[in-house]
């Protein structure tokens, strides 16, 4: 399986680098990727900004910088994914999280916010990855979360009694 995924990328990577006109090679990185941004095609006649090749979707999403198509707020260039500043130190830049808290969620704590919200677009709230009623049962398991006597019957979302990022309270409760 290693090897076939290993040769996949490399051609996918050979692919895209072998100089495919940027509709296909949006078409084929955004097979395999989501977040991909759509080619900007040539100015039309009145001399107006170049248009996407695709309509933005309603009821969609994106973060600040990536609407604002500043790729170097975050990457070296805008032709790479290195970043500016190491991965875990990323979203700091911008965003002030104080971590006063007791308590602070394990991807908050180390830096991988994306392991929650995707740092381009999204079409769920808060540029989260998921919807957010089942989003916690990604990473905890429900058999875990279903065995917690103060789980029993409770119909609302886990953000309704935790805090998604930190808290004073033991189990990140509000």
């Amino acid at each position: 399986m290693k090897v076939w995924m290993t040769a996949a990328c490399i051609s996918i990577a050979t692919l895209v680098s072998v100089g495919c006109d940027p509709a296909s090679r949006y078409e084929v990185l955004s097979l395999f990727f989501d977040g991909v941004p759509p080619p900007k095609i040539a100015a039309d006649t009145t001399g107006q900004q170049p248009v996407t090749a695709e309509p933005r979707r309603v009821g969609f999403l994106e973060h600040g910088p990536y609407a604002a198509r500043l790729c170097t707020a975050c990457h070296e260039s805008a032709a790479t994914n290195t970043f500016v500043v190491p991965r875990d130190q990323l979203c700091f830049k911008c965003h002030e999280i104080k971590t006063d808290k007791k308590y602070i969620h394990g991807p908050l704590a180390s830096g991988g916010c994306t392991a929650c919200h995707d740092p381009h677009s999204s079409k769920y709230r808060y540029l989260l990855v998921a919807e957010s009623d089942s989003f916690c049962l990604r990473c905890h398991d429900s058999r875990d979360v279903e065995r917690v006597p103060a789980h029993a019957g409770v119909g609302e979302t886990c953000t309704s009694c935790h805090d998604a990022h930190m808290s004073d309270k033991k189990f990140l409760l509000r």
